[in-house]
């Protein structure tokens, strides 16, 4: 081993050196360099000491050094006067610098010795073992970038950038990434930088649909956009996308059953979406370690990647063996909220209601109706939920009916299944902001919502309303399980 690569003597001495003579220093490093930085033990025994008298309000001197050691059993007399010797410099930032470049060498080979026992010793599963060294290669990251507490003025300071950025947009009311809704973003200034977002509903309310709306505003305002599908494969997924955009009737383009206008219509989509930066993953099989090390990658070679949707929690696998699936599910949505600031970017998870809901008189999710809710609860900074009434009165109305035939009498439906209908974002926990409803309209041929106002005001929203939706809705039933 070239031992010159990963230690320089002449460095850690010159460092030691010049905090031992001038003490005032180790204020200004005590939270970048550590311990292990130094290579040498009694470099690092040294080191450590000079930290504790320091934060002890003790003279540094020879002696106090000395006396400190030997009550220790740790002096080395030879290499201390070395250093003592060693004539100390005032700047001392390009040492600092040189000494961490080594530590961070050394560390990396440490991790390289890890990677090759869990290889030949452990037999560690791939997609496990390459969780561990990005985590650990992220880890040695930090250590090399510093940290530590930030003074008053320095808080000041950054906050006021902040502000000041904030000041000079033009939407007043977004700070992170829009929702694509005018309510939603003023309810919650967009999803920001390493929030967890949870999107929960029962089947059919449309909380896939809603992702993709959220994705396909993302995507026009130029963000790139990681979605994990567990469930539903990429076809699908891109069809409802141009539908959505397009205008044209998801059933139209499942079956190809498109009109020459439209024909024209999905070509200046595609064309549309061949410049945007969406990435899809459809293996189902996927856990929160694997899914880490995709995104780490993705966001590693795509910056602009602004936004994650995953698509849903619950089927995502974890790494623990736990047979208690409410552990299991509490670590994956703290890996998540971990991976969101990491990344600082928000990431989307979408998650299943339980059933219980459904035998209440008002069945508007509340939090605790969320499978495995307390981990979930606890890391999301905002829950979403999506709720439309008119599914359970049209349900009720059809076991009405069912009811009626079966005992020979004729029952007329008080309820018609509209191509449009009223849904509710309830916002169920914010962490920075408030909780209520936002009310908007769901296209359900086009899986699209809008803004209620958008949809009531919008010229075009009301032609396609009349010629496209009311025009299929005889012919066309709602096929809820892809919503």
């Amino acid at each position: 081993m070239q031992v010159q690569k990963i230690f320089n003597k002449s460095v850690e001495r010159v460092v030691l050196s010049s905090l031992i003579f001038q003490p005032e220093l180790i204020e200004d490093f005590i939270a970048e360099v550590y311990e292990d930085d130094f290579y040498l033990p009694f470099h690092q025994i040294l080191y450590k000491t000079l930290v504790s008298l320091y934060n002890s309000k003790r003279v540094i001197s020879e002696d106090f050094i000395k006396e400190t050691l030997e009550n220790q059993g740790r002096f080395n007399e030879e290499e201390f006067l070395i250093i003592f010797m060693e004539p100390p410099v005032a700047k001392i930032e390009f040492y600092i610098k040189e000494l961490k470049s080594k530590s961070t060498k050394r560390k990396l080979l440490n991790l390289a010795k890890e990677i090759e026992s869990g290889i030949f010793v452990q037999d560690m599963e791939s997609a496990d073992l390459l969780n561990f060294a990005e985590s650990e290669i992220f880890k040695i990251g930090q250590d090399n970038t510093g940290g530590g507490f930030q003074n008053t003025e320095e808080i000041l300071d950054v906050t006021k950038a902040y502000i000041d950025k904030m000041s000079s947009r033009e939407n007043k009311d977004l700070t992170g990434v829009t929702t694509g809704f005018d309510g939603l973003d003023k309810m919650t200034t967009g999803f920001n930088e390493g929030d967890l977002i949870i999107l929960a509903a029962r089947p059919a309310m449309g909380k896939t649909a809603l992702a993709l709306n959220f994705v396909n505003s993302s995507l026009k305002k130029g963000n790139g956009v990681a979605f994990f599908s567990l469930e539903m494969p990429v076809e699908q997924l891109m069809l409802r996308l141009l539908s959505l955009e397009s205008h044209i009737p998801l059933q139209n383009l499942r079956t190809g059953d498109l009109e020459n206008e439209n024909w024209q219509k999905l070509h200046n989509t595609i064309q549309e979406y061949q410049n945007y930066k969406l990435f899809i993953d459809d293996h189902g099989g996927i856990n929160i370690n694997t899914l880490k090390s995709k995104l780490r990658k993705l966001k590693k070679k795509n910056p602009q990647v602004s936004l994650a949707v995953i698509d849903y929690l619950q089927i995502m696998g974890s790494v623990s063996s736990s047979k208690d699936r409410q552990s299991e599910v509490s670590e994956i949505s703290r890996g998540l909220k971990l991976l969101a600031r990491e990344l600082k970017m928000p990431i989307i998870a979408l998650s299943q209601l339980n059933r219980s809901l459904e035998s209440r008189n008002d069945k508007r999710p509340m939090l605790s109706d969320i499978r495995e809710s307390g981990a979930i609860e606890q890391d999301a900074d905002i829950i979403l939920f999506v709720y439309r009434d008119d599914i359970y009165r049209i349900k009720e109305e059809k076991e009405k009916e069912k009811k009626a035939r079966s005992q020979g009498e004729k029952y007329v439906s008080q309820e018609v299944e509209k191509p449009e209908e009223l849904a509710e974002i309830i916002i169920g926990k914010q962490r920075n902001g408030p909780t209520g409803v936002v009310k908007l309209t769901f296209i359900k041929n086009l899986t699209k919502f809008v803004d209620v106002e958008t949809f009531n005001s919008h010229q075009n929203y009301g032609q396609e309303s009349e010629t496209q939706i009311h025009g299929i809705a005889d012919n066309f039933q709602m096929d809820n399980s892809y919503i």
